[in-house]
């Protein structure tokens, strides 16, 4: 185990690369991702900005740092569980990441140079569908079946100019006044059966939307096959 990090002579903890990701994804959560710059950075961190690329080699590298950050806080899907269960806790879990990170929705991990806990996350999304008796081309299918949905459903949630039933309420009914009710019937019938109704939440379409395709997903056996042996 390696020893404590003994502090600057400022008495201030000695830079080093998870400080500068961890502050760089805190940085990214407050104020988004076209706030950080890494002098913007360096000031949160109290040093020039200079004195960061002793530790990333640039802002690419940082951001792709960062994504992989974020793929480490992402539960792994369980080897306990059937691969529905896995990938549906495995996928509720991504979507709650990515509500902390509203940032991380626009940055997906670099195809060329993937972080640790991102190999370590696909490999075993691909390990659990396969497992579960996916070919090999249904896996890749499903993966990206999933994983659009999930990216899509929380770009279009942090896209909605309303954060709370309160807002969303007010937005219904400023839509309402304002909406020729005769020439939109069904638009006007789903505002106020639906999204006026009291408890609406968007983000409660997500486990249906999941589950729809979960289902789909769940097909016979002349898409299966045995699991491979892999040690």
């Amino acid at each position: 185990m390696a020893a404590p990090q003994k502090p600057t002579p400022q008495g201030r903890t000695r830079l080093n690369r998870e400080r500068v990701i961890a502050a760089a994804v805190e940085l990214a959560d407050a104020q988004g991702l076209d706030a950080l710059t890494m002098r913007r950075l360096g000031e949160e961190l109290k040093v020039e900005a200079m004195s960061l690329y002793n530790h990333v080699a640039n802002k690419d590298d940082l951001i792709n740092a960062m994504a992989d950050a974020i793929f480490g806080e992402i539960e792994l899907p369980s080897h306990s569980d059937d691969w529905k269960t896995a990938i549906r806790k495995r996928s509720i879990s991504f979507r709650e990441v990515l509500r902390r990170h509203p940032w991380a929705v626009g940055v997906h991990d670099s195809g060329t140079n993937p972080g640790p806990a991102t190999l370590r996350h696909h490999d075993r999304v691909i390990g659990t569908f396969r497992n579960g008796g996916f070919t090999i081309e249904r896996t890749a299918q499903a993966f990206a079946a999933i994983d659009s949905y999930i990216y899509g459903f929380c770009m279009q949630d942090k896209s909605l100019p309303f954060t709370n039933p309160e807002e969303t309420a007010a937005m219904a009914h400023l839509m309402l006044a304002h909406l020729p009710v005769k020439e939109y019937p069904y638009l006007a019938e789903l505002t106020v059966e639906h999204v006026l109704q009291p408890g609406y939440d968007f983000g409660d379409n997500f486990l249906f939307g999941l589950d729809l395709m979960l289902d789909a997903l769940d097909v016979g056996p002349a898409d299966r096959c045995t699991p491979p042996a892999i040690a």
